[in-house]
């Protein structure tokens, strides 16, 4: 007698109709994401291929790395739609903004209206080495200045892997979070699948985005899922609707 292993369900196959990606850097030339305009056509059809039907692209806002500024990044918007259009893909597509939390970001809050994802959401990250000083005074002044801060990828700051704790604290001091999918297939390691789990399960996860920079990202959506429970990614997906326009 043959046993066959049922075929692990693919990343693409959970992509809901209408989907509307929150976090990608499609915008050409701007930072670590597509390179040219040709690059950003080639990305944004292939996640459309996979049932994207919406993009809010989200370039890096990082002083001294990726010096961005608002006109910057709706002038550079406008030339990438206009270039859409003329493909014949006219998909709903906008720039917002990843906004490093650093002593820049802090000033930026008090001096100028911030790129938001729709109406008062704004993405937000941290250094990958260890979180801001003045985390919740960052989060404290966003919310007081009438934003609502969405946390992108809080499944890769390992400097909280160890500490679940923190996660709940971020919860409380009223931070939402977008996990990466691509998480869930294991691309950026094993600690972060797992923490990855462990968020979903405590039903942490209030968005998702595909945080696309390049073409083995896009490949990765053709990986098999590496958890078994998808209710709460499910809903996380479909969460996204919040942000149609």
């Amino acid at each position: 007698m043959f046993f066959f292993n049922k075929p692990k369900d693919r990343l693409s196959d959970l992509i809901p109709e209408g989907y509307v990606d929150i976090h990608s850097h499609l915008l050409p030339g701007i930072d670590d994401g597509a390179t040219d305009e040709e690059n950003s056509l080639h990305l944004i059809q292939s996640l459309r291929d996979y049932g994207f039907s919406q993009f809010i692209t989200t370039p890096h806002i990082i002083s001294g790395v990726w010096n961005n500024t608002r006109e910057g990044i709706i002038n550079k918007q406008n030339v990438t739609k206009d270039l859409l259009t003329r493909q014949g893909i006219n998909d709903p597509f906008k720039a917002a903004a990843e906004y490093m939390m650093d002593d820049s970001f802090y000033n930026l809050i008090r001096s100028e209206e911030l790129l938001t994802l729709k109406d008062n959401y704004v993405l937000v990250e941290m250094s990958y080495i260890n979180p801001p000083m003045q985390l919740y005074e960052i989060l404290f002044d966003l919310q007081i200045a009438g934003y609502k801060p969405v946390l992108a990828h809080p499944e890769r700051y390992n400097f909280f892997h160890h500490k679940f704790d923190e996660y709940q604290k971020l919860k409380k001091a009223g931070c939402l979070f977008q996990i990466n999918l691509l998480s869930v297939t294991g691309y950026y390691g094993k600690p972060v699948l797992d923490i990855s789990r462990k968020l979903l399960d405590a039903n942490m996860i209030d968005f998702t985005g595909s945080d696309t920079h390049h073409q083995r990202h896009i490949d990765a959506f053709k990986n098999p899922l590496k958890i078994k429970q998808t209710d709460n990614l499910i809903k996380a997906l479909n969460n996204n609707s919040l942000f149609s326009h």
